[in-house]
């Protein structure tokens, strides 16, 4: 089996040519990219179920719109956390992706976490892929492969992700944030 060049911490910004329902215009953070497979949490697709619902304890630590994320089709009932953590070292119950990024124990007491949390997002279910299936993917041209911010898990206005992410490139896929939702009324 070749290597696979991990892609963990980076996003993936669904191609306007992606079919996919499920990742029309989505923006996933890539959590884990491994010769076994992917795993990741499409950002800009905020639910219309607040965090205290299903997850009380955590709610007021979540930014803005503190409600549950769709992080993608696989697991709908398992949720989560995803938080940046800004300095060297993260607390318990917590795990670096990538920089200040992480991934939050949902078993461990939110008090222990909330004075380290710069901000957290709850996901209900999560994006995988199984071993070279995202490569096929980004060989098909299914996806563009950019750097993550810290900002990018707590954008204010998810809506605007897809636009604001591929806008900040400095290439041609600064272009693409301005193709249309519907290209067939253009």
């Amino acid at each position: 089996m070749t290597e696979v060049s991990s892609l963990t911490g980076r996003l993936l910004v669904a191609t306007p040519a992606l079919a996919d329902p499920n990742f029309d215009r989505a923006v996933v953070l890539l959590i884990d990219h491994d010769e076994e497979g992917s795993l990741g949490v499409v950002l800009n697709r905020p639910t219309p179920v607040g965090v205290g619902d299903i997850l009380g304890p955590w709610a007021g630590l979540t930014g803005e719109p503190d409600v549950v994320f769709q992080g993608g089709p696989v697991s709908l009932d398992s949720a989560l956390g995803v938080a940046v953590i800004p300095g060297d070292e993260g607390p318990l119950g917590w795990r670096r992706v990538h920089g200040a990024i992480g991934l939050v124990d949902l078993e461990t007491p939110p008090e222990l976490l909330g004075p380290a949390l710069g901000s957290l997002r709850i996901f209900a279910g999560y994006a995988g892929w199984g071993p070279g299936q995202l490569e096929g993917e980004l060989t098909e041209g299914a996806w563009y492969v950019v750097e993550s911010e810290p900002g990018d898990v707590s954008s204010p206005r998810p809506e605007n992700l897809w636009r604001a992410v591929l806008r900040r490139q400095r290439s041609e896929l600064a272009m693409i944030a301005t193709y249309p939702d519907d290209a067939s009324l253009n």
